[in-house]
Protein backbone atom coordinates (compact mmCIF):
# COMPACT_ATOMS: atom_id res chain seq x y z
CA UNK A 1 0.00 0.00 0.00
CA UNK A 2 1.69 3.36 -1.48
CA UNK A 3 1.88 6.24 1.50
CA UNK A 4 -0.62 8.83 0.55
CA UNK A 5 -0.33 12.92 0.62
CA UNK A 6 3.58 13.08 1.84
CA UNK A 7 6.95 12.61 -0.27
CA UNK A 8 8.67 10.52 2.38
CA UNK A 9 12.91 9.65 2.09
CA UNK A 10 13.31 5.48 2.70
CA UNK A 11 16.90 6.62 3.49
CA UNK A 12 19.13 9.06 5.27
CA UNK A 13 16.40 11.80 6.26
CA UNK A 14 18.11 15.55 7.32
CA UNK A 15 21.49 16.44 8.72
CA UNK A 16 23.51 15.08 11.19
CA UNK A 17 25.85 17.17 13.11
CA UNK A 18 24.27 20.71 11.86
CA UNK A 19 26.25 23.80 13.72
CA UNK A 20 27.10 24.75 16.83
CA UNK A 21 26.45 28.51 16.93
CA UNK A 22 28.67 30.60 14.79
CA UNK A 23 30.89 27.85 14.07
CA UNK A 24 31.29 25.60 10.91
CA UNK A 25 28.26 23.98 9.75
CA UNK A 26 27.97 20.75 7.94
CA UNK A 27 27.82 20.94 4.07
CA UNK A 28 24.70 19.73 3.52
CA UNK A 29 23.07 22.01 6.20
CA UNK A 30 24.87 24.71 4.42
CA UNK A 31 23.32 23.72 0.94
CA UNK A 32 20.03 22.87 2.29
CA UNK A 33 19.98 26.76 3.49
CA UNK A 34 20.96 27.67 -0.23
CA UNK A 35 18.19 26.11 -1.29
CA UNK A 36 15.72 26.76 0.88
CA UNK A 37 15.27 22.91 1.46
CA UNK A 38 12.81 23.07 4.71
CA UNK A 39 14.18 21.11 7.45
CA UNK A 40 13.41 20.73 11.12
CA UNK A 41 15.48 20.08 14.30
CA UNK A 42 15.18 16.26 16.17
CA UNK A 43 15.27 16.35 19.54
CA UNK A 44 16.45 12.33 19.84
CA UNK A 45 16.92 12.78 23.11
CA UNK A 46 15.38 14.77 25.24
CA UNK A 47 11.55 13.77 23.49
CA UNK A 48 11.23 10.24 23.80
CA UNK A 49 8.94 7.55 25.06
CA UNK A 50 9.61 4.09 26.21
CA UNK A 51 7.85 1.17 26.00
CA UNK A 52 8.31 -2.92 26.59
CA UNK A 53 6.23 -6.05 25.67
CA UNK A 54 3.74 -4.66 28.29
CA UNK A 55 3.20 -1.31 27.32
CA UNK A 56 4.37 1.87 28.54
CA UNK A 57 7.45 1.60 30.70
CA UNK A 58 9.51 4.10 31.51
CA UNK A 59 13.09 3.53 31.97
CA UNK A 60 14.43 6.79 30.52
CA UNK A 61 16.76 6.65 32.89
CA UNK A 62 18.64 3.66 31.74
CA UNK A 63 18.67 5.50 28.03
CA UNK A 64 20.53 8.41 30.16
CA UNK A 65 23.21 6.16 31.55
CA UNK A 66 23.64 4.54 28.05
CA UNK A 67 24.16 7.65 26.45
CA UNK A 68 26.91 8.39 29.08
CA UNK A 69 28.42 4.56 28.41
CA UNK A 70 29.05 5.67 24.94
CA UNK A 71 30.75 8.62 25.42
CA UNK A 72 33.03 6.62 28.04
CA UNK A 73 33.66 3.92 25.27
CA UNK A 74 34.50 6.99 22.33
CA UNK A 75 37.17 8.55 25.26
CA UNK A 76 39.20 5.18 25.92
CA UNK A 77 39.19 4.37 22.04
CA UNK A 78 40.77 8.15 22.11
CA UNK A 79 43.36 6.96 24.66
CA UNK A 80 44.10 3.73 22.57
CA UNK A 81 45.00 5.93 19.23
CA UNK A 82 47.50 7.91 21.28
CA UNK A 83 49.29 4.83 22.48
CA UNK A 84 48.92 2.76 19.20
CA UNK A 85 46.79 -0.33 20.96
CA UNK A 86 45.08 -2.52 18.45
CA UNK A 87 40.99 -1.78 17.70
CA UNK A 88 38.40 -4.37 18.77
CA UNK A 89 34.55 -4.59 18.58
CA UNK A 90 32.20 -2.53 20.70
CA UNK A 91 31.07 -5.22 21.99
CA UNK A 92 34.89 -5.57 23.68
CA UNK A 93 34.87 -1.85 25.00
CA UNK A 94 31.22 -2.44 26.68
CA UNK A 95 32.55 -5.28 28.05
CA UNK A 96 35.79 -3.85 28.92
CA UNK A 97 34.03 -0.80 30.40
CA UNK A 98 32.04 -3.26 32.64
CA UNK A 99 28.79 -1.72 30.29
CA UNK A 100 27.78 -4.75 28.72
CA UNK A 101 23.78 -4.83 28.90
CA UNK A 102 22.30 -7.28 31.77
CA UNK A 103 18.37 -6.61 30.38
CA UNK A 104 16.25 -6.20 27.77
CA UNK A 105 16.35 -2.61 28.73
CA UNK A 106 19.85 -1.88 28.27
CA UNK A 107 19.91 -3.65 24.94
CA UNK A 108 17.40 -1.49 23.69
CA UNK A 109 19.11 1.56 24.76
CA UNK A 110 22.87 0.26 23.97
CA UNK A 111 20.62 -0.57 20.31
CA UNK A 112 19.27 3.51 20.39
CA UNK A 113 22.94 4.52 20.80
CA UNK A 114 24.83 1.88 18.44
CA UNK A 115 22.74 -0.22 15.63
CA UNK A 116 20.35 2.55 15.15
CA UNK A 117 23.17 4.80 14.12
CA UNK A 118 25.95 2.48 12.32
CA UNK A 119 23.63 0.08 11.25
CA UNK A 120 25.38 -2.79 12.74
CA UNK A 121 25.24 -4.76 16.09
CA UNK A 122 28.04 -4.08 18.84
CA UNK A 123 29.40 -7.40 18.12
CA UNK A 124 30.22 -5.85 14.09
CA UNK A 125 31.53 -2.57 14.61
CA UNK A 126 34.93 -0.80 15.11
CA UNK A 127 35.37 0.11 18.27
CA UNK A 128 38.38 2.75 17.24
CA UNK A 129 36.33 4.13 13.56
CA UNK A 130 32.92 4.18 15.25
CA UNK A 131 34.58 6.73 17.70
CA UNK A 132 35.99 9.20 15.49
CA UNK A 133 33.53 8.48 13.11
CA UNK A 134 31.20 10.09 15.84
CA UNK A 135 33.50 12.31 17.33
CA UNK A 136 34.36 14.43 13.76
CA UNK A 137 31.05 14.52 13.25
CA UNK A 138 29.05 16.02 16.54
CA UNK A 139 31.93 16.78 18.98
CA UNK A 140 32.82 20.11 18.44
CA UNK A 141 36.11 19.73 20.24
CA UNK A 142 36.84 17.10 17.53
CA UNK A 143 36.21 20.07 14.74
CA UNK A 144 32.62 18.46 14.53
CA UNK A 145 29.47 20.33 13.63
CA UNK A 146 27.30 20.00 16.66
CA UNK A 147 25.71 17.41 18.71
CA UNK A 148 22.89 18.46 16.89
CA UNK A 149 20.26 16.68 14.09
CA UNK A 150 17.56 17.87 11.52
CA UNK A 151 14.93 16.44 9.71
CA UNK A 152 14.20 17.10 6.26
CA UNK A 153 10.59 17.92 5.79
CA UNK A 154 10.78 19.66 2.37
CA UNK A 155 8.17 17.84 -0.06
CA UNK A 156 10.21 18.19 -2.91
CA UNK A 157 12.57 16.05 -1.29
CA UNK A 158 15.86 16.13 -0.11
CA UNK A 159 17.17 15.55 -3.30
CA UNK A 160 16.47 18.96 -4.07
CA UNK A 161 19.81 20.16 -2.59
CA UNK A 162 21.40 17.94 -5.59
CA UNK A 163 19.49 19.11 -8.32
CA UNK A 164 19.80 22.75 -7.31
CA UNK A 165 23.01 23.03 -7.49
CA UNK A 166 23.65 20.89 -10.31
CA UNK A 167 21.45 22.99 -12.48
CA UNK A 168 24.25 25.52 -11.54
CA UNK A 169 27.01 24.37 -14.12
CA UNK A 170 25.73 21.29 -15.57
CA UNK A 171 24.27 21.16 -19.15
CA UNK A 172 21.37 18.93 -20.02
CA UNK A 173 23.10 16.94 -22.69
CA UNK A 174 26.22 16.21 -20.08
CA UNK A 175 23.87 14.22 -18.26
CA UNK A 176 22.42 10.19 -19.05
CA UNK A 177 19.96 9.35 -16.57
CA UNK A 178 18.77 5.74 -16.36
CA UNK A 179 22.01 4.25 -17.65
CA UNK A 180 23.10 1.04 -15.76
CA UNK A 181 27.07 1.13 -16.18
CA UNK A 182 28.23 -2.35 -16.86
CA UNK A 183 31.84 -2.52 -17.89
CA UNK A 184 34.92 0.31 -17.02
CA UNK A 185 37.68 -0.21 -19.03
CA UNK A 186 40.62 1.46 -18.37
CA UNK A 187 44.41 1.93 -19.67
CA UNK A 188 47.60 4.21 -19.44
CA UNK A 189 45.43 5.39 -22.35
CA UNK A 190 42.24 6.78 -20.81
CA UNK A 191 39.23 4.98 -20.12
CA UNK A 192 36.01 3.66 -21.56
CA UNK A 193 32.51 3.02 -19.79
CA UNK A 194 29.99 0.85 -21.38
CA UNK A 195 26.47 1.05 -20.49
CA UNK A 196 23.59 -1.99 -20.39
CA UNK A 197 22.12 -0.33 -23.87
CA UNK A 198 26.13 -0.66 -24.94
CA UNK A 199 26.13 2.82 -25.80
CA UNK A 200 30.24 3.56 -24.57
CA UNK A 201 31.36 6.72 -23.17
CA UNK A 202 35.18 7.66 -23.49
CA UNK A 203 37.61 10.13 -21.45
CA UNK A 204 40.77 10.53 -19.99
CA UNK A 205 39.32 9.70 -16.30
CA UNK A 206 36.67 8.38 -14.70
CA UNK A 207 35.43 8.58 -11.25
CA UNK A 208 33.40 5.51 -9.72
CA UNK A 209 31.12 6.69 -6.79
CA UNK A 210 29.08 3.18 -6.89
CA UNK A 211 27.95 2.23 -3.34
CA UNK A 212 30.56 0.22 -1.57
CA UNK A 213 27.97 -2.43 -1.77
CA UNK A 214 27.91 -2.54 -5.38
CA UNK A 215 31.73 -3.02 -5.67
CA UNK A 216 31.64 -5.51 -3.24
CA UNK A 217 28.77 -7.68 -5.13
CA UNK A 218 30.64 -7.42 -8.68
CA UNK A 219 27.55 -5.76 -10.30
CA UNK A 220 30.33 -3.48 -12.57
CA UNK A 221 32.95 -5.48 -14.45
CA UNK A 222 36.17 -4.10 -14.51
CA UNK A 223 38.82 -4.69 -17.63
CA UNK A 224 41.20 -5.29 -16.58
CA UNK A 225 40.34 -6.54 -13.30
CA UNK A 226 40.89 -4.29 -10.14
CA UNK A 227 43.92 -5.20 -8.14
CA UNK A 228 44.40 -7.54 -5.43
CA UNK A 229 45.20 -4.37 -3.07
CA UNK A 230 42.35 -2.28 -4.34
CA UNK A 231 39.53 -5.59 -3.83
CA UNK A 232 41.43 -6.40 -0.33
CA UNK A 233 40.30 -3.12 0.24
CA UNK A 234 36.65 -3.08 -1.02
CA UNK A 235 35.57 -6.15 0.75
CA UNK A 236 37.44 -4.94 4.32
CA UNK A 237 34.74 -3.26 4.92
CA UNK A 238 30.95 -3.33 5.28
CA UNK A 239 28.20 -2.40 3.44
CA UNK A 240 24.86 -1.90 6.16
CA UNK A 241 21.39 -2.21 5.98
CA UNK A 242 18.99 0.47 7.67
CA UNK A 243 15.30 0.00 7.51
CA UNK A 244 12.69 2.47 8.05
CA UNK A 245 8.97 0.81 8.18
CA UNK A 246 6.29 3.03 7.33
CA UNK A 247 2.56 2.96 8.83
CA UNK A 248 -0.28 5.42 8.01
CA UNK A 249 -3.41 5.87 10.00
CA UNK A 250 -6.36 7.38 9.55
CA UNK A 251 -6.10 8.82 13.39
CA UNK A 252 -3.07 9.08 15.20
CA UNK A 253 -3.35 7.01 18.33
CA UNK A 254 0.51 6.63 19.73
CA UNK A 255 3.19 8.82 21.64
CA UNK A 256 3.60 12.26 21.65
CA UNK A 257 6.95 12.60 21.64
CA UNK A 258 8.93 12.90 18.59
CA UNK A 259 11.09 9.68 19.73
CA UNK A 260 10.21 6.53 20.93
CA UNK A 261 12.12 3.11 22.23
CA UNK A 262 10.18 -0.30 22.66
CA UNK A 263 12.27 -3.10 24.72
CA UNK A 264 11.92 -6.62 23.88
CA UNK A 265 13.14 -9.96 24.68
CA UNK A 266 14.15 -10.32 20.74
CA UNK A 267 16.98 -7.53 20.26
CA UNK A 268 16.22 -5.58 17.38
CA UNK A 269 13.08 -6.49 17.08
CA UNK A 270 11.43 -3.20 15.43
CA UNK A 271 12.90 -1.38 18.59
CA UNK A 272 12.99 2.57 16.97
CA UNK A 273 9.74 4.04 16.72
CA UNK A 274 9.34 8.15 15.17
CA UNK A 275 6.51 10.03 14.41
CA UNK A 276 6.18 12.51 11.98
CA UNK A 277 2.26 13.49 13.15
CA UNK A 278 3.96 15.79 15.55
CA UNK A 279 3.39 19.27 15.74
CA UNK A 280 7.38 19.70 14.61
CA UNK A 281 6.95 17.53 11.48
CA UNK A 282 3.22 16.82 9.41
CA UNK A 283 0.73 16.88 12.00
CA UNK A 284 -2.25 15.22 11.37
CA UNK A 285 -0.33 13.02 8.59
CA UNK A 286 -0.99 9.67 10.48
CA UNK A 287 2.57 8.90 9.92
CA UNK A 288 4.39 6.78 12.34
CA UNK A 289 7.40 4.84 11.16
CA UNK A 290 9.99 2.52 12.75
CA UNK A 291 13.49 1.13 12.44
CA UNK A 292 15.24 -1.73 11.78
CA UNK A 293 19.07 -2.62 11.09
CA UNK A 294 21.52 -5.28 10.09
CA UNK A 295 20.79 -8.36 10.26
CA UNK A 296 17.18 -8.34 11.41
CA UNK A 297 17.02 -6.13 8.24
CA UNK A 298 18.14 -8.57 5.75
CA UNK A 299 15.44 -10.96 7.39
CA UNK A 300 12.29 -8.81 6.50
CA UNK A 301 13.94 -8.16 3.01
CA UNK A 302 13.39 -11.95 2.75
CA UNK A 303 9.68 -11.92 3.67
CA UNK A 304 6.18 -10.70 1.77
CA UNK A 305 5.51 -7.59 3.21
CA UNK A 306 1.58 -8.58 4.60
CA UNK A 307 4.07 -10.79 7.24
CA UNK A 308 6.41 -7.86 8.01
CA UNK A 309 3.80 -5.58 8.50
CA UNK A 310 1.48 -8.61 10.56
CA UNK A 311 4.66 -8.19 13.25
CA UNK A 312 4.78 -5.08 13.21
CA UNK A 313 0.89 -4.55 14.25
CA UNK A 314 1.67 -7.36 16.97
CA UNK A 315 4.65 -4.86 18.52
CA UNK A 316 2.34 -1.74 18.24
CA UNK A 317 -0.16 -3.79 19.94
CA UNK A 318 1.96 -5.06 22.27
CA UNK A 319 2.97 -0.87 23.25
CA UNK A 320 -0.55 -0.24 23.31
CA UNK A 321 -2.60 -3.30 25.20
CA UNK A 322 -5.57 -1.45 26.28
CA UNK A 323 -5.78 0.20 22.44
CA UNK A 324 -7.98 -1.38 19.78
CA UNK A 325 -5.04 -0.52 17.24
CA UNK A 326 -6.48 0.14 13.53
CA UNK A 327 -5.07 -1.81 10.35
CA UNK A 328 -2.90 1.05 8.52
CA UNK A 329 -4.38 2.40 5.44
CA UNK A 330 -0.70 2.48 3.97
CA UNK A 331 2.14 0.51 4.59
CA UNK A 332 5.72 0.38 2.80
CA UNK A 333 9.38 -0.22 2.95
CA UNK A 334 12.73 -0.62 0.78
CA UNK A 335 14.69 -3.40 0.04
CA UNK A 336 17.80 -1.54 0.44
CA UNK A 337 20.65 -4.63 0.11
CA UNK A 338 18.08 -6.31 -2.55
CA UNK A 339 18.32 -3.47 -4.49
CA UNK A 340 21.43 -3.62 -7.22
CA UNK A 341 21.98 -0.20 -7.20
CA UNK A 342 22.65 0.43 -3.45
CA UNK A 343 23.25 -2.96 -1.92
CA UNK A 344 23.02 -1.70 1.46
CA UNK A 345 22.31 1.67 3.21
CA UNK A 346 26.31 2.77 3.78
CA UNK A 347 29.18 1.06 5.01
CA UNK A 348 30.82 0.70 8.45
CA UNK A 349 33.91 -0.51 9.55
CA UNK A 350 34.04 -3.84 10.79
CA UNK A 351 36.60 -4.76 13.95
CA UNK A 352 39.83 -5.21 13.74
CA UNK A 353 39.99 -2.00 11.51
CA UNK A 354 43.12 -0.93 9.75
CA UNK A 355 44.22 2.68 8.38
CA UNK A 356 45.38 0.83 5.37
CA UNK A 357 42.51 -0.64 4.25
CA UNK A 358 41.06 2.96 4.14
CA UNK A 359 43.67 4.46 2.01
CA UNK A 360 43.62 1.74 -0.45
CA UNK A 361 39.51 1.89 -0.92
CA UNK A 362 40.59 5.61 -1.44
CA UNK A 363 43.14 5.48 -3.58
CA UNK A 364 43.26 5.98 -7.49
CA UNK A 365 43.80 2.33 -10.09
CA UNK A 366 46.64 3.56 -12.66
CA UNK A 367 46.02 7.57 -12.13
CA UNK A 368 43.28 7.04 -14.19
CA UNK A 369 39.83 5.22 -12.53
CA UNK A 370 39.26 7.03 -9.15
CA UNK A 371 37.15 6.55 -6.41
CA UNK A 372 34.80 8.55 -3.82
CA UNK A 373 31.95 8.39 -2.03
CA UNK A 374 30.75 8.05 1.58
CA UNK A 375 32.50 4.80 2.03
CA UNK A 376 36.01 6.12 0.90
CA UNK A 377 36.22 9.12 3.67
CA UNK A 378 38.06 7.95 6.42
CA UNK A 379 36.61 10.25 9.07
CA UNK A 380 33.24 10.34 7.98
CA UNK A 381 32.16 7.45 6.77
CA UNK A 382 28.63 6.58 6.57
CA UNK A 383 27.42 10.27 6.61
CA UNK A 384 26.41 12.63 3.82
CA UNK A 385 28.66 15.09 4.09
CA UNK A 386 31.40 12.22 4.16
CA UNK A 387 30.18 11.61 -0.27
CA UNK A 388 30.33 15.88 0.00
CA UNK A 389 33.93 15.91 0.94
CA UNK A 390 35.60 13.14 -0.98
CA UNK A 391 33.31 13.68 -3.99
CA UNK A 392 34.81 17.52 -3.98
CA UNK A 393 38.29 16.64 -3.38
CA UNK A 394 38.43 13.56 -6.10
CA UNK A 395 37.01 16.29 -8.47
CA UNK A 396 39.85 18.60 -7.38
CA UNK A 397 42.28 16.57 -7.89
CA UNK A 398 41.26 14.79 -11.03
CA UNK A 399 40.81 18.83 -12.56
CA UNK A 400 44.37 19.25 -11.75
CA UNK A 401 45.16 15.82 -14.08
CA UNK A 402 43.16 17.50 -16.79
CA UNK A 403 45.12 20.70 -16.73
CA UNK A 404 48.62 19.04 -16.20
CA UNK A 405 50.18 16.42 -17.64
CA UNK A 406 51.99 15.40 -14.39
CA UNK A 407 48.79 13.70 -12.48
CA UNK A 408 49.31 12.33 -9.61
CA UNK A 409 47.01 9.96 -8.56
CA UNK A 410 46.34 8.82 -5.21
CA UNK A 411 48.48 6.64 -3.40
CA UNK A 412 48.00 3.03 -2.65
CA UNK A 413 49.67 0.10 0.29
CA UNK A 414 50.93 -2.81 -1.99
CA UNK A 415 50.05 -5.22 1.23
CA UNK A 416 48.34 -3.83 4.35
CA UNK A 417 50.43 -5.50 7.52
CA UNK A 418 49.31 -6.51 10.42
CA UNK A 419 50.60 -4.20 13.59
CA UNK A 420 53.39 -6.67 14.47
CA UNK A 421 54.13 -9.78 13.37
CA UNK A 422 52.42 -12.79 13.97
CA UNK A 423 54.46 -15.50 16.34
CA UNK A 424 54.25 -18.37 13.76
CA UNK A 425 56.78 -18.44 10.62
CA UNK A 426 53.58 -20.47 8.89
CA UNK A 427 50.64 -21.87 9.11
CA UNK A 428 50.56 -24.10 6.19
CA UNK A 429 52.31 -27.15 5.06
Amino acid sequence: MPLKSLQMRMSDDGQTGTQTANGTANPILTLARKHHVENQYNDLDGSITTYDYNGLKDYRDILNTSIDQFTQIGAIAGERVKTGQVDLSLQSAYGITGATPKNMYEAACQYYEVDWVYAQSPDQNSWIASAWNNNFTFDTDMGGFSDENNLCIDQRGFKTIIQAEAAEFIQPEQVSLNSLVTTIAYSEDGVTVTLADNTTLTGDYVLCTFSLGVLQYGDVVFEPALPSWKMEAIQSMVMATYTKIFLQFEEKFWFDTEMAIYADKERGRYPIWQSLDHVNFFPGSGLVFVTVTGDFSLRIEGMEDSDVQEEVMEVLGAMYPNTTVPAPVAFHFKRWHADPLFRGSYSNWPPSFVPGHSENLRASVDKRLWFAGEATSLNYFGFLHGAYFEGLNAGEKIAKCVESPACVGRQHLNSVLDASPYPFVSITP
